[in-house]
């Protein structure tokens, strides 16, 4: 869970730190040499990016959650009702926005295919067009998804149209789905997720 993984990230030590923020360095500094095949050089950014993102995982539960009660215990935003209904029923009572932030919820639109809508927590920022989120019942199996990548494919950079990793075949899934954006917790609770 977030929450948990927060706090057990808090009690690293700076050793720990320091050697990861050598090898970043060093794969930062190791550019392409002379003469090497691009491909070589591409897959040595991707391994050193790769050792920095925490790996997609699956948990199982006990019982099958839904995203919206997993989202809510997570983030203490006390909204009820199906999770395409969030966005509305969060106006005038949380900040909602198109900009992630660890710790707010992303709202995706109801469709077809995703007849409730869905809704996951931002665990990492990634870039301005990456984030990982952790959700529940994203394949229907009421499983939770830890540090799945979600893709900002909109064409104006504005969080309105996204692709989210599909962990069993570790690649980012091939659907675009619709997003409202992002609701954002009491200061006071996403502070705690910050630093925890």
């Amino acid at each position: 869970m977030l929450m948990g993984r927060l706090r057990r990230n808090r009690g690293r030590g700076p050793a720990q730190g320091a050697i990861l923020l050598a090898a970043l360095l060093i794969g930062a500094c190791a550019g392409p040499q002379a003469g090497a095949h691009p491909n070589q050089a591409n897959t040595a950014q991707a391994t050193a990016k790769a050792t920095a993102i925490p790996a997609a995982t699956i948990i199982a539960t006990a019982a099958p959650l839904q995203c919206v009660p997993y989202a809510r215990s997570v983030t203490n935003i006390n909204i009820r009702g199906d999770a395409w209904t969030w966005w509305q029923s969060a106006e005038g009572r949380y900040r909602r926005d198109n900009q992630p932030a660890v710790g707010a919820v992303m709202v995706l639109k109801r469709t077809n295919r995703l007849q409730r809508g869905h809704i996951s927590v931002v665990s990492h920022i990634l870039n301005s067009r990456e984030i990982l989120v952790e959700h529940a019942n994203w394949l229907n199996r009421g499983q939770i998804h830890q540090n799945a990548m979600v893709r900002d494919v909109s064409a104006n950079n504005d969080w309105s149209a996204v692709r989210v990793w599909y962990t069993p075949g570790r690649t980012l899934g091939k659907r675009t789905y619709p997003a409202h954006g992002f609701i954002h917790p009491a200061q006071a609770i996403a502070d705690r997720l910050r630093q925890s």
